[in-house]
């Protein structure tokens, strides 16, 4: 079944050639836009009511020079993730996780579920306070051997960080990066309403550990249920085969996992204290790696053969994530960017409150497949939604909501979000079978969002 569904990279390529093919048919438009400055982030956003007609700019062979310009717009991200990927390659190649995951498994001998409330909790908080979406990527390379180590499966793995991080990304409370420059944009006090955000954040995180430990549960008693089966089995042995290997947890070992912490400290410290992102964190693993392989014995040169092999093993998920900032370079390229976010906008104009609120939901979630960037997003559209909001009868804080909604949930399964594949990529599970496996979930979280959206239009929640 699973060889009848394109690779990621046809998929990809497809939805760029199908943009170019847009650019042919929709007609191009553009607003006019002023620099703003909103919680310190300086944004272009457009002027209301500026929306104007022009010629597209229709895309042919751009589809080739698309994937090249992908990797320029997204280049601290691609960068990013070789360099997270040669530096645990390093600490991977030191045996202290191998050491440190056998021994957390002795320690929880009979108690493996409660890993999986424990860490989702802590890192769908991240996700809800300081917004953290990049800086989940690296986890996955610690969690999924954890989780085939405990006995569950690499989807398991890439839940306890991945999954609950974006989960608290859309429920979040605080997020600087989205919900408070919605608010700004939408001239809606920042961080206000945080009391029901609190309560949705809550709902969204229980329902969605619940559903992990159920399936966790289930892969445990038959992991033939596991779409990864057949892939996960010889990374498990391998992981097995390094811990026999490894032997006792030595002080070596224990250093380099110290090593590992104190860089997850500073990693939280720097984002939610000094506005630290890509740059600062791709210099933070760096040294990371570099440091783990000092402590850890490794010669100079094997310490550099094996950051090297780590960034090889990266060599397709920084191709794809080019690829998807392609999607975007043909649409803005055409000019036909701007056209669609107007034809999104002019619907929710003349609806009944509810349906309008549904209607900014599923407007955000449908933009969010073409602007996987949710302050970016933020910035085109909260000075458009605020007035829709207002002539809709429903409250500025509403919108933000359906935006901040529709904005989180779908980066977790579309092909055009560089993080989402990346990170696919590093934990080695096929996006098919990822997006098979939790379609179920986004349908939950689809309904589960209009229902959300219910009180605040009921109550003219401010």
């Amino acid at each position: 079944m699973s060889r009848k569904i394109p690779d990621v990279f046809v998929i990809v390529f497809t939805l760029i050639v199908l943009s170019a093919i847009a650019t042919w048919i929709v007609p191009g438009g553009a607003y006019e836009r002023v620099t703003e400055q909103v919680g310190g982030v300086t944004r272009d956003v457009p002027v209301v009511g500026s929306f104007r007609y022009e010629p597209s700019v229709p895309q042919t062979l751009e589809v080739f020079t698309a994937p090249i310009l992908g990797f320029l717009k997204l280049a601290e991200i691609i960068g990013f993730i070789f360099i997270v990927g040669g530096a645990f390659y390093i600490l991977n190649e030191s045996g202290a996780i191998a050491a440190g995951s056998a021994q957390l498994v002795r320690k929880l001998k009979g108690r493996e579920f409660l890993v999986i409330p424990i860490v989702m909790t802590f890192f769908s908080l991240f996700g809800a306070v300081f917004g953290m979406s990049e800086e989940a990527m690296p986890f996955v390379l610690i969690f999924v051997p954890l989780a085939l180590t405990l006995g569950y499966d690499s989807i398991v793995g890439i839940s306890l960080s991945f999954l609950a991080a974006g989960v608290g990304f859309a429920g979040a409370f605080l997020n600087p990066f989205t919900l408070q420059i919605a608010q700004g944009l939408a001239g809606v006090p920042l961080v206000s309403g945080w009391e029901y955000r609190v309560v949705a954040w809550f709902i969204i995180t229980a329902t969605t550990i619940t559903w992990v430990m159920v399936y966790a549960a289930r892969i445990k008693k038959d992991p033939t249920r596991s779409p990864m089966h057949e892939l996960d089995a010889a990374r498990r042995e391998e992981i097995l085969r390094r811990q026999e290997e490894t032997g006792a947890f030595t002080l070596r070992h224990a250093l380099s996992l110290a090593v590992l912490f104190a860089g997850v400290v500073m990693m939280i410290v720097g984002v939610s204290l000094f506005d630290w992102y890509i740059t600062e964190l791709s210099a933070l693993f760096l040294a990371m790696g570099v440091l783990s392989g000092v402590v850890a014995g490794q010669h100079p040169n094997t310490l550099a053969k094996n950051f090297i092999l780590g960034v090889k093993d990266m060599a397709g998920a920084a191709l794809i994530v080019g690829f998807t900032g392609g999607i975007i370079v043909v649409l803005e390229s055409g000019n036909i960017m701007d056209t669609i976010l107007h034809a999104l906008a002019a619907v929710t104009s003349s609806m009944p409150k509810i349906l309008a609120a549904d209607a900014m939901y599923g407007m955000q979630m449908a933009l969010n497949f073409f602007i996987p960037s949710g302050s970016t997003k933020a910035a085109l559209t909260m000075p458009l939604m605020g007035p829709l909001a207002d002539l809709s009868g429903i409250t500025r804080q509403t919108a933000v909501l359906a935006y901040q909604l529709g904005d989180g949930f779908t980066n977790m399964i579309i092909p055009t979000s560089g993080i989402t594949i990346g990170t696919l990529a590093m934990a080695k599970i096929p996006y098919e079978r990822w997006f098979r496996w939790h379609l179920p979930m986004q349908i939950y979280f689809f309904i589960l969002s209009l229902l959300l959206l219910v009180w605040p239009v009921l109550t003219h929640w401010e």
